[in-house]
């Protein structure tokens, strides 16, 4: 499997411990099939199945049509679109009836943002599989549902120009971008039993920015 970083590795044993409750970091390449098949087999191997699913692993380069090489578009779809669908499918093998699954899309799947031409495709592709898989998974009792959150308070954004920042929050009407943990609520209530009737559905956590 493949290996990260130490600085990575040490985040990852950090967010494990902040989590809590017996939660274990596992280390994997999120567009390598072999990993995420190993990665599930030492899930299966502790905890004998997989209930709930979140596929998040995500990149996003800015790059104008000129600009898009072989490498960026690969790179892209490699871990938001592949990642996913190899992910999906290997950590069926550990599912069963009453399981559910989120994928974190982005509002951007529906939108058209200059020079994120490649993401915007990638997130409209995962939108596309969320409906796809629920008419297969659902008669097997497994949901599948979309997270798409819109701009995201997080450490990368925090690195974001003031006057950047202000540009982006200016057309949300709740006025500031979403806090992780809000992401992160929406998807927990998707996976959770108080969603049972609710599949192949994207629930926009985005202030209302793509709503109005």
């Amino acid at each position: 499997m493949s290996s990260l970083p130490v600085v990575e590795v040490k985040m990852l044993k950090k967010a494990a411990k902040a989590i809590g409750n017996g939660a274990v970091g596992i280390t994997a390449d999120a567009s390598s099939p072999e990993d995420m098949v190993e990665a599930v087999e030492k899930v299966r191997k502790a905890c004998g199945r997989i209930d709930a699913l979140v596929l998040n692993a995500g990149l996003s380069e800015p790059a104008q049509i000129p600009e898009i090489t072989p490498e960026h578009f690969d790179r892209h779809f490699d871990v938001n679109v592949r990642g996913m669908v190899f992910g999906l499918q290997a950590a069926l093998s550990a599912m069963t009836e009453g399981g559910s699954v989120v994928l974190v899309g982005s509002i951007a799947g529906s939108a058209g943002y200059a020079a994120y031409g490649t993401y915007c495709a990638t997130k409209a592709a995962v939108r596309s599989y969320a409906r796809t898989w629920t008419a297969e998974l659902a008669p097997k009792g497994i949901r599948v549902n979309v997270v798409a959150p819109g701009p995201t308070d997080t450490d990368m954004m925090a690195a974001v120009a003031e006057d950047t920042r202000a540009a982006i929050v200016a057309p949300i009407p709740m006025g500031r971008m979403a806090r992780p943990s809000e992401v992160a609520a929406a998807a927990l209530f998707l996976l959770s039993d108080d969603a049972s009737y609710i599949a192949g559905a994207e629930l926009c956590v985005d202030g209302g920015l793509r709503q109005v």
